[in-house]
């Protein structure tokens, strides 16, 4: 009988190393040149809006969509020369449910480890054990065409948690989620790297990826623009941040350049928002921005000065805010498989 994966761990450094990745979709490159390092035993959060390359990132890492340019590898193993070898050490959890709604909760989970080369009865164990975990043992029978968005989206990463296997992508693995949801699901994924996973995480929310991940990069239109330690990405941001908003949308750009000009610092923009942020590395410029705000006759709603967050890392790098809209990563509709065979 087919055995089932387990969750050896390779040896290595890097569980995933990428150099270049291109892909382009007609007149879109939706990513354009790609770096990543990812430590074994790690999370790894790639941060993001809709449309900034992510999805198609991991699609690349995961072999279900060809590189045009660029190499990568998954302990070792090139997603290109060995897809096969890849695909045995690796589960992938898309932003949309690759489960059958005709089907059960259990019974969903049943199949798919039977395919994993689970037994009868130890198939019906684990699936017994996802589902108390993933707090959806009530709703086991019930139809998934009864299930709510965060139900299934629970369900489908239960299914590829299934052999736990070395490295697991997790595609914006909360949207959708209720808050309580949410954070049973971060407990879920810290357990994962506990036990000696590692995982690549690809989120909106910034929030997530101040309390998951051990690195961050931030991608924006297909371009990996900051990497590093959440830690490190804030401080170069600077010890403090600026936060202020105009009475009049007009007055916008003119404020960000008077900021700029004061605090020798670029600025963000949330034009939605009328906001500006920047970095202020000295608390005492506050008081000659007032004065030059004056001078320059622009009005405030609001100001403050606080300690940097991951949103004016991104804010500040990017020159907007993270949730926008963009279309979907090109080419990233179609459903990202459950655990591989």
């Amino acid at each position: 009988m087919k055995q089932p994966l387990s969750a050896s761990r390779p040896k290595g450094e890097w569980a995933i190393e990428a150099r270049g990745l291109v892909k382009v979709f007609g007149d879109n490159k939706a990513v354009d040149g790609v770096d990543l390092q990812v430590g074994t035993g790690k999370i790894y959060g790639v941060l993001g809006p809709n449309g900034a390359g992510k999805t198609t990132t991991i699609r690349m890492l995961a072999t279900l969509l060809q590189p045009d340019q660029g190499t990568a590898t998954i302990f070792g193993h090139n997603i290109a020369k060995e897809p096969h070898v890849v695909r045995q050490l690796i589960g992938v959890t898309g932003q949309y449910a690759s489960v059958d709604e005709s089907l059960s909760a259990t019974e969903n989970l049943v199949i798919f480890s039977r395919l994993l080369g689970l037994g009868r009865a130890d198939a019906r164990r684990k699936a017994a054990e996802l589902l108390e975990e993933f707090g959806l043992a009530e709703a086991a029978k019930r139809p998934l065409k009864a299930f709510s968005g965060g139900m299934r989206r629970r369900l489908d990463l239960a299914a590829s948690l299934i052999a736990q296997p070395p490295l697991i992508f997790l595609d914006e693995p909360t949207t959708g989620l209720d808050p309580r949801t949410r954070n049973q699901m971060w407990d879920t994924i810290r357990r994962l790297v506990s036990t000696g996973s590692t995982v690549l995480l690809t989120t909106q929310y910034l929030e997530e990826a101040d309390q998951l991940a051990d690195r961050v990069a931030v991608i924006d239109r297909g371009k990996v623009v900051a990497e590093g330690t959440v830690d490190e990405l804030k401080a170069s941001v600077g010890t403090s941040s600026l936060h202020l908003r105009v009475k009049h949308p007009q007055q916008l750009e003119q404020a960000r350049r008077t900021v700029e000009a004061v605090l020798r610092a670029p600025a963000g923009i949330s034009a939605e928002a009328a906001k500006i942020t920047a970095p202020m590395g000295d608390a005492d410029q506050v008081a000659d921005l007032l004065i030059a705000l004056r001078e320059a006759g622009i009005s405030l709603a609001e100001m403050s000065v606080q300690k940097p967050t991951l949103d004016e890392v991104f804010l500040t790098i990017t020159g907007h805010g993270v949730e926008h809209n963009q279309a979907p990563d090109a080419g990233a509709a179609s459903t990202l498989e459950g655990q591989y065979v």
